[in-house]
């Protein structure tokens, strides 16, 4: 079934360090206000905003203390609505990010519920006494605060409460139906207001198991440069998970044109299909970390043979996202291609492979620069709560400091965080301030005013596949199928959709191949093809051998022979 969610490409903002309109060093709502030019020109159809509630900022903003009002730091509620009435006036959507696992420790909730156990807010919370005089269960954090430990011990009332993150975030508790009443009305005033959408951090840990039994995997004691593992299955995809997101369903999601994408740790395709297989009403898409936050992804085999089982979903009537950088991964074009030699070339490989590929695509700031990951040579200069404290946990277990660090730097989330490099001048052109993160030092030849000019250009590239989608829907619902599914380097694959025919090849290493035969006999009808230029500016052409020749939309190289794929390269061809 068709869905403007479906066609979309959906730009994300880390509004923190997108733009500073007021110079104190933290990007805001008019900062994106003054950009919405520049992000039109890009094509995308969605904007997606990391939230911009009220919050102490102990997780950038994933710790809430308010709900229903925007942080000073980003600017007003009236801020706000004319971001969106302006960003509606342009013809596209705005989608926000919503946490529903839990709050901030500030939120006017949890201070009712710490007074005392007969508080009527007591329930939002999930409070345990202790067992054996220690924790109620042996299940740890995932920031590695404490040791490890999931619970806080409250004095006044004698009790635990539960938090899988930051003891500042404490999780809530979805078996109070007051709270679920209070969730909903929260939501559904967003949504009145003119919101297009939410993206739902963390939602399939809303459910806890009954009884909070012990994990079979505590948590280990730092071992060597992984520091310790915490079991994060204990809450994820539990019975009772589907029925309330359907409830969401009902009484939030369906009553509006909206677009709902969930982020979904300890999800496979599998598992995924239950949660967006559309007779379900549940949740539109998922956010997987299979790819963008795996560490040991190291062929495209690997990469096709999980772009191979997500595509069952799509096969079963659910919808899938594609994207390789978030606010949660580092820097894709530093992760899965080559940011010195070959950084267009990678960056435009990469790009082309996402827009190519079935789902929905994510777009992340910076991304469409060719943004690269930091190297800084501190931790002091390092500001993401995991990263910290991973790294204190590893040192204090006698880690040398260097080698935590180094061990940390490629997975950082602050790679992602650094501000927005717009253009050679102080900062990056981003604040005329100090900027809250440190700016990446590349900032003077990779910014948003070079790539406008620059002869091969990130920019245009992403430019000419983001209007390519909206011109041809085979690049949303046509059907894929994978060639030389065993080739570790090269990643080949046919789109069909309506008796259009697409062949995608992508080289996803820096050496030279030569294009294999299976390959090369879909396109045995025309001889050697000519090619666009770099940033994709030429119209496409037709390879000589008569009408039905392919035709070659798009490639990342300007000149070169069919018959040879160059380090990164990228090709479409209508066959």
């Amino acid at each position: 079934m068709k869905k403007w969610w479906k066609e979309a490409v959906v730009y994300q903002i880390y509004t923190k360090s997108f733009c500073d309109s007021n110079g104190d060093g933290i990007g805001d709502l008019r900062g994106i206000m003054e950009k919405l030019d520049y992000i039109q020109s890009l094509g995308v159809d969605v904007l997606w905003l990391n939230p911009i509630y009220r919050s102490p900022d102990v997780d950038n903003g994933y710790d809430i203390a308010d709900y229903q009002d925007i942080d000073p730091r980003y600017g007003t509620l009236e801020d706000f609505k004319a971001l969106l009435d302006a960003v509606h006036s342009r013809g596209m959507r705005l989608i926000m990010d919503m946490v529903l696992n839990h709050t901030s420790d500030e939120h006017w909730w949890f201070q009712e519920s710490k007074k005392s156990k007969d508080n009527p807010y007591r329930d939002y919370y999930i409070w345990r006494p202790g067992k054996d005089g220690k924790e109620p269960n042996n299940w740890g954090n995932y920031f590695y605060e404490g040791r490890g430990s999931a619970w806080e011990y409250d004095e006044a009332t004698g009790e635990y409460y539960l938090h899988n993150y930051s003891r500042k975030m404490p999780d809530l508790n979805w078996d109070n139906p007051r709270l679920k009443d209070d969730m909903c009305q929260m939501m559904r005033w967003w949504l009145d207001m003119g919101v297009d959408g939410f993206r739902m951090d963390a939602i399939n840990r809303l459910v806890k198991p009954k009884g909070l039994p012990d994990s079979p995997n505590p948590p280990t004691p730092p071992v060597g440069i992984y520091g310790y593992v915490v079991d994060r299955t204990m809450c994820a995809n539990r019975p009772g998970i589907h029925e309330l997101l359907h409830e969401l369903n009902e009484r939030v999601f369906s009553r509006y044109d909206i677009m709902v994408v969930g982020e979904t740790g300890n999800v496979d395709a599998a598992i995924a299909i239950d949660y967006v297989k559309e007779e379900r009403r549940e949740i539109d898409m998922v956010f997987h970390f299979e790819i963008a936050k795996n560490p040991v992804l190291v062929n495209a085999q690997q990469f096709k043979e999980i772009q191979r089982r997500w595509y069952h979903v799509v096969e079963q009537h659910g919808w899938i996202t594609q994207y390789l950088s978030n606010h949660d991964t580092p820097r894709q074009v530093s992760r899965f291609g080559n940011d010195g030699e070959y950084r267009y070339e990678s960056a435009a490989m990469l790009a082309l492979l996402m827009h190519t590929h079935p789902g929905t695509v994510y777009v992340y700031q910076g991304e469409e620069l060719g943004m690269t990951n930091v190297d800084f040579p501190s931790i002091e200069d390092y500001n993401e709560k995991y990263t910290v404290g991973k790294y204190h946990t590893m040192v204090e277990s006698g880690v040398d400091p260097k080698e935590a660090l180094d061990s940390l730097k490629m997975m950082s989330r602050d790679n992602v965080r650094t501000p927005m490099q717009w253009n050679d001048r102080d900062q990056a052109g981003f604040t005329t301030g100090k900027p809250w993160l440190r700016v990446n030092p590349n900032y003077t030849r990779i910014n948003a005013a070079e790539e406008e000019t620059a002869e091969k250009s990130v920019l245009r590239f992403y430019r000419q596949l983001i209007s390519m989608r909206k011109a041809h829907p085979i690049m949303a619902y046509g059907t894929y199928r994978q060639i030389l599914e065993d080739d570790p380097e090269l990643i080949i694959y046919l789109r069909e959709w309506e008796g259009e025919r697409w062949l995608v090849v992508c080289n996803f290493y820096g050496n030279t191949r030569r294009l294999p035969e299976e390959a090369a006999a879909l396109l045995a009808d025309g001889a050697n093809a000519p090619q666009t230029e770099a940033g994709g500016k030429n119209a496409p052409q037709t390879e000589a051998g008569g009408e039905n020749a392919p035709e070659l939309l798009l490639c990342n190289y300007e000149t070169g022979e069919r018959e040879t794929i160059r380090p990164y390269e990228a090709r479409i061809y209508r066959l």
